[in-house]
């Protein structure tokens, strides 16, 4: 009987909420992963990382891991977003495959000359865009590509918290270099989801807003996209909603799909539920599913499963037999070029052509 080969050691920087709650669990869940190192100095954090990964040692510094980089195989960036190309480019630089949470960095032009250095240097990069795993959005994913909704026209999606009060953190930090507010950072998911639906985007119209008292960052964001295809996506993101909208609604010439309620594996990682394969991991209350038709004909239809493991799945995959990863870097230059787009527009109540 051949021996299985030895699981590909991660190096993490950084262990808050992204750190902990999402990377950490799933690479250590992962087959073929093994959680090594965290990059950590808080001692909470570290506390907190003995606690529930006791196999994986704690650094102080990126330094640390980067000095005994043949250590590791990968590295994953859960880092605040200044700290995202200098960090994923001294990890290339070391011959690491690197991961990044998104943003993958503050703007197109920096995120480009990162993916052309991985591809001059052979390395795997890739950027954690975890919510193209969401079951809704996979659910309405395989309607549309199914033809359940005929030619589909026009896609609306939110991702609406109500957070009247900011809360301390570099999220809520002026400094255009902390890539703070909400369009950078829930508009990174929503942008890259609609991109991966419908394809590249021709103008964006955008309003962007400050709206409570004592914030500095944008946190409230529509955004009117026209892809090259015709499709329209409407997209919010908010940290003021008190009451929210539906989370997907999909609009085609025979049927349209509509979708309330949140994916539950981020509340899921939060509370400390780990996937497994007798967990029923990702399943939505039926409850909160969605439906499918027409006003006065529409039937109930159970969400997709949402699958965050696939994520780091999709990178072992690609670390053991050098396929293509879970999610092309270069999507993540896109949906910057799109983000800059928007805040052009914001800036001067205009629609922006892309190039």
């Amino acid at each position: 009987m051949s021996t299985p080969p030895a699981p590909f050691r991660v190096g993490l920087i950084g262990y808050g909420l992204a750190g902990s709650a999402f990377h950490a669990p799933l690479i250590a869940t992962t087959p073929g992963l093994r959680l090594e190192a965290v990059v950590t100095a808080n001692p909470d954090r570290r506390a907190q990382l003995n606690r529930e990964h006791p196999g994986a040692r704690a650094l102080d510094t990126p330094e640390q891991l980067f000095e005994n980089a043949d250590s590791f195989d990968l590295v994953v960036i859960a880092s605040p977003n200044r700290t995202h190309v200098p960090l994923a480019r001294t990890a290339l630089l070391a011959g690491l495959a690197t991961v990044v949470d998104k943003p993958l960095a503050a703007t197109s032009a920096e995120a480009r000359d990162l993916c052309e250095f991985a591809e001059k240097s052979g390395l795997l990069l890739s950027v954690f865009q975890n919510r193209r795993w969401d079951g809704d959005f996979r659910t309405a994913a395989r309607l549309i590509e199914e033809g359940r909704l005929g030619r589909v026209h026009r896609f609306e999606s939110r991702f609406e918290r109500f957070r009247p009060k900011p809360k301390p953190g570099w999220r809520e930090l002026a400094d255009p270099a902390e890539v703070g507010g909400t369009l950078y950072d829930l508009g990174s998911h929503l942008v890259d989801q609609a991109l991966a639906l419908f394809g590249p985007v021709e103008t964006v119209y955008a309003e962007i807003d400050v709206r409570r008292d004592g914030a500095v960052v944008d946190d409230d964001a529509f955004l009117a996209l026209t892809h090259t295809g015709g499709v329209r996506s409407h997209l919010w993101t908010s940290a003021l909603a008190p009451l929210a909208g539906p989370r997907l609604r999909v609009l085609g010439d025979s049927a349209g799909y509509v979708k309330f309620g949140m994916d539950p594996q981020e509340a899921a990682l939060r509370a400390g539920r780990r996937p497994g394969p007798d967990s029923h991991w990702g399943d939505d209350d039926p409850a909160a599913y969605g439906l499918l038709g027409s006003d006065g004909n529409a039937e109930t239809v159970a969400t997709d499963p949402g699958d965050y493991p696939a994520f780091y799945a999709g990178i072992a995959a690609s670390l053991t037999d050098r396929t293509p990863p879970p999610v092309d870097p270069w999507d993540a230059v896109a949906t910057l070029a799109v983000l800059e787009a928007a805040r052009a527009s914001a800036a001067t109540a205009s629609v922006v052509r892309l190039p």
